[in-house]
């Protein structure tokens, strides 16, 4: 009975899937697996044959590997390894090399003999790669093929760097590489401009060949392309498809990963489910915007025709159901953020005690708090509550070239329009035009061109926040380390992060804090900051002000939260529409063309109002009041 419960669990999905809790866990699994391959191999005297991928998703896996290999002395003699990929044109000693990546995340830190180890290579001459390919799949071959084949997957949907319209019999090659793949890349390279746009890749037909492949994909990000891989059609649109056709195949993901499988994301259409409130609320909502019909409209037939038909049985009448969600719903929606004074607050989203709240707005980069809660912070300040915000880094990454010399000139003509001695001033400059005409893609700045860009995010930041009526002593500079640190260590620490920000949150003993939930930001920094903002609290939990402290997370920049995880939505009138829009405009380095976009290539303050007016319009449509915008906030219990 348990295993028709399985089948029918799993019945959209073509291939084999095993989901863990989270990616530790679901790297050392694989990490084993490849340890009890290695060890197999070796105790019957032969080569264990495995195909290695590079990038984010194998890190954890390789992690594993060397502990096992330093702690319980498995040995990588016996080891021959042939890498999916590398960047064309690409020399072996830049650091985002293929090689480089092998060699710090595994080879440096393992026995194996590099004359065993095969990756692409990238400084050929391009009239020799077709020779190069064919020996490269003749080495495979000789050594009886790949034992195991670790794969990654990308949001395009390819495997190495088989991009859409990768045939499913293709070998090794010279590809081009997808925009999209690009920009993925180009946080590593400085910029989209400096990604090659060819990469030597393993073929779809060679990976078919391995007796045994796994492919791992972690977070949110990657839920996507995890759902068309493993339950949509076979397409050439989407590489990875074609691994529906191989027996040998197993995808392995984290919970995040898998999150938006059938059933994982609507269970009702599969089996069973125990009915709670969250569950509940998820399932009417998509009931009403699968079939473009109000909460208030929906029919027994409706549940019954769309797998619902357990819900209507067990919790109906479907009436009460629907009213019962629609006024969930409906009690998200307050135009005090900050609670309303004097209220009854138990069906509110926020507390009306006390009446004027000190408030923490935490903005992870210097435009984060006005582009995805600019109305909200705006609303808190002109309904009297004392308001503070902490921008945590500099952002100086995100200023461009040539803004940073223009500031250095301004600042030169000034002072000799005043009769001042610029000597100091010009001699920077001189050294900063020269530093910046070599400078070479991702190379970090100079410790002055830093200071210069950062004090340009600032000054942006302070005219933002006091456009939204804030004093200049409740705006804070945490200038959290983590951030610079990162641009030359690859795993920083964060211990000093946590103590500054403990204490401001001492300093100020907020009753509210809002932080940025929005872990689709392509550099990491929001989770990273939001992380930190956490610890710092878990730290603190014994304080007596921290038992009347809730922590809000806010949204926008990247993408927004579902309608049925929203616990707060904050209307927006169109003039505060537009009030917003000009506190974003303050941050004059990020308009026009921002130095990261990301996915999206709109202006901030457009995606920002865009994504707020899609907000309130998905309110609309299940039958709620129509506003201008919202902004949706979700409470984190610490």
């Amino acid at each position: 009975m348990a295993r028709l419960n399985l089948l029918e669990e799993t019945r959209f999905e073509k291939l084999p899937v095993t989901v863990y809790p989270d990616t530790d866990t679901a790297s050392k699994k694989v990490a084993r697996r490849i340890t009890d391959l290695i060890q197999k191999k070796s105790k019957n005297g032969q080569h264990a044959v495995l195909g290695l991928a590079t990038g984010v998703t194998p890190i954890g896996v390789y992690k594993e590997l060397v502990r096992i290999h330093k702690e319980e002395n498995v040995s990588f003699k016996n080891v021959i390894t042939f890498n999916l990929d590398e960047y064309f044109p690409m020399k072996p000693t830049s650091s985002q090399s293929y090689v480089s990546f092998m060699k710090e995340n595994l080879f440096d830190h393992i026995d194996i003999d590099m004359a065993n180890v095969h990756i692409p290579d990238g400084t050929l001459h391009i009239e020799k790669i077709p020779a190069f390919c064919l020996d490269y799949e003749k080495k495979i071959t000789d050594l009886g093929g790949l034992d195991l084949q670790i794969l990654g997957i990308g949001r395009t949907g390819h495997i190495g760097f088989n991009e859409p319209g990768s045939a499913p019999n293709s070998g090794t090659r010279l590809v081009t590489l997808d925009d999209l793949t690009r920009r993925d890349a180009s946080r590593d390279f400085g910029g989209k401009q400096n990604v090659p746009t060819k990469a030597i890749t393993m073929g779809i037909g060679t990976i078919f060949k391995a007796r045994e492949i796994i492919l791992m994909a972690w977070n949110t990000k990657k839920a996507s392309i995890i759902k068309k891989a493993v339950e949509g059609e076979i397409s050439s649109d989407v590489p990875a498809t074609y691994l529906q056709l191989s027996e040998n195949v197993e995808f392995v993901l984290d919970q995040d990963a898998a999150s938006d499988l059938t059933r994982f994301n609507t269970p009702w259409l599969v089996k069973d489910c125990v009915w709670d409130g969250a569950l509940i609320k998820k399932a009417v909502i998509w009931l009403a915007n699968h079939l473009d019909k109000p909460i208030l409209k929906l029919t027994e037939e409706d549940y019954n025709n769309n797998g619902m038909a357990q819900l209507a049985t067990e919790k109906g009448p479907v009436y009460n159901i629907n009213i019962d969600i629609f006024n969930k719903i409906q009690h998200t929606i307050t135009g005090w953020p900050g609670g309303k004074p004097n209220a009854d607050d138990i069906q509110r989203p926020e507390r009306a005690e006390p009446e004027k709240k000190r408030v923490i707005i935490f903005s992870p980069h210097p435009d984060d708090d006005v582009i995805s809660m600019g109305g909200t912070f705006i609303r808190l300040v002109d309904q009297g509550h004392d308001v503070h915000v902490a921008y945590q880094t500099s952002g100086n990454t995100a200023v461009w070239d040539d803004d940073a010399l223009r500031f250095v000139e301004f600042a030169r003509d000034f002072s000799k329009a005043i009769s001042m001695d610029t000597q100091k001033l010009d001699d920077l400059y001189v050294s900063m035009r020269a530093f910046l005409e070599t400078k070479q893609p991702n190379q970090a700045d100079t410790h002055e061109i830093q200071t210069l860009k950062g004090l340009i995010r600032k000054g942006e930041a302070i005219s933002g926040a006091r456009f939204a009526g804030l004093p200049d002593d409740h705006i804070h500079f945490m200038a959290l380390p983590f951030y610079d640190r990162g641009k030359t260590e690859r795993k920083p620490e964060y211990e000093d992060d946590i103590k500054i920000t403990m204490e401001l949150l001492q300093k100020i003993q907020p009753h509210q804090i809002f932080a940025a939930g929005d872990f689709a930001d392509p550099h990491g920094t929001h989770k990273v900051c939001f992380d930190i903002i956490v610890q710092a609290l878990n730290r603190l939990k014994n304080e007596e002000w921290i038992k009347d402290c809730w922590l809000w997370m806010y949204r926008g920049a990247w993408h927004e939260f579902e309608t049925h995880e929203i616990q707060m939505a904050v209307p927006l009138s169109p003039q505060e529409v537009e009030r917003k829009r000009f506190a974003i405009f303050k941050h004059q380095s990020q308009k026009d063309r921002p130095v990261f976009p990301g996915d999206d290539a709109r202006e901030f303050w457009v995606r920002a109002e865009d994504r707020t007016r899609e907000t309130a319009k998905s309110y609309d449509r299940l039958g709620l009041a129509e506003y201008e915008a919202m902004e949706a906030f979700v409470r984190w219990n610490f």
